[in-house]
């Protein structure tokens, strides 16, 4: 049961340092603790873990224009955010972990706001069928985050410009772009500002977790860990990762996520592989590759071993089917 509750609120607009700052928290949260973290980042696709960062945002254009392209831990999507976007964090021992208490956090917030969304697919709140918030979940070492966007006044121009989302995806949605299936808060609530919702998501923590609110002290942070984190934030082998195009790449959508494996075969045996997703369960869709390699080409025997790796067993059999 969370017993103490706090706040830290980011000064800083470097998605890099932001996303280490998560970290680090993480790794600072006690025993029955709550921490909710606030931050904005400047001019940033941040794209999910297992992502191809050439597949979801023109790279180009976006560091021309002095952008920064950054990965986070958890699975999911790729977004932009600039600064009419506020990023939130719950961060909490996974023992206290509680998705319907965050949520009644962030729902309480946005009524008091006169916003009333609704929760669809795996981790979106819509208004009138337009996402505006997008959620994703890490859990490591006994302790656990749930982060997400609110697009408060984000630039529609820029955000169709840097990212290229899968016609996959975008079927799946029926809507022609990226900027169609998306909204600003102020287009439902016109005199809403940042600091507004900021403050509202406090009070939802506060009532919902029933704990005076503190600020986080900031002396708990480790400044050596906060710099290595961030040295590995900025660093091409995180940001690009691997990017290689094997010899058969195969795209797909399912119920969990949109996938492209790239592999290749040898002999009636995988050789090897690389996936690419947006799905939610960033660490089982990591293993995937590892687990592929070494594997007859046979539909039981590549389900038999990614049944190992993958805890729902819709996704070993969908991941299997686009190999046979």
């Amino acid at each position: 049961m969370i017993a103490r509750c706090y706040i830290y609120e980011s000064g800083q607009v470097d998605p890099h340092v932001n996303l280490a700052l998560e970290e680090c928290l993480l790794e600072a949260c006690g025993e029955h603790e709550a921490i909710l973290y606030l931050w904005q980042n400047e001019r940033t696709v941040v794209i999910g873990r297992n992502q191809n960062a050439y597949d979801e945002c023109d790279l180009e254009a976006l560091e021309a224009d002095g952008g920064k392209l950054a990965r986070r831990l958890s699975g999911g999507g790729a977004v932009y955010h600039d600064l009419g976007n506020l990023n939130f964090t719950f961060i909490m021992p996974t023992a206290d972990w509680n998705l319907d208490a965050q949520m009644e956090a962030i729902m309480r917030a946005l009524r008091a706001l006169g916003i009333r969304p609704e929760r669809t697919g795996r981790n979106d709140l819509v208004i009138d069928g337009r996402k505006f918030s997008g959620h994703a979940y890490y859990h490591h070492g006994g302790k656990s985050f749930h982060h997400g966007t609110f697009m408060v006044y984000v630039d529609p121009e820029d955000l169709s410009r840097y990212l290229t989302v899968s016609p996959l995806k975008l079927g799946a949605k029926g809507v022609p772009s990226a900027r169609a299936r998306v909204g600003n808060l102020v287009d439902f609530k016109p005199d809403l500002d940042v600091d507004d919702l900021k403050e509202e998501l406090v009070g939802g923590f506060e009532t919902v977790f029933g704990s005076l609110v503190t600020p986080f002290p900031e002396e708990r942070i480790d400044q050596a860990m906060l710099a290595e984190k961030t040295a590995r934030h900025r660093s091409p082998a995180w940001l690009l990762r691997d990017a290689r195009t094997l010899d058969t790449v195969r795209h797909a959508r399912f119920d969990w996520g949109t996938v492209r494996l790239d592999f290749s075969a040898a002999d009636g045996t995988v050789t090897d592989a690389v996936l690419y997703s947006d799905g939610i369960d960033a660490d089982a869709l990591e293993a995937v590759p590892a687990a592929l390699v070494g594997c007859a080409v046979d539909g039981a025997a590549l389900e038999q071993r990614l049944a190992a790796v993958c805890p729902d067993g819709s996704m070993a059999h969908d991941i299997a089917s686009l190999i046979i």
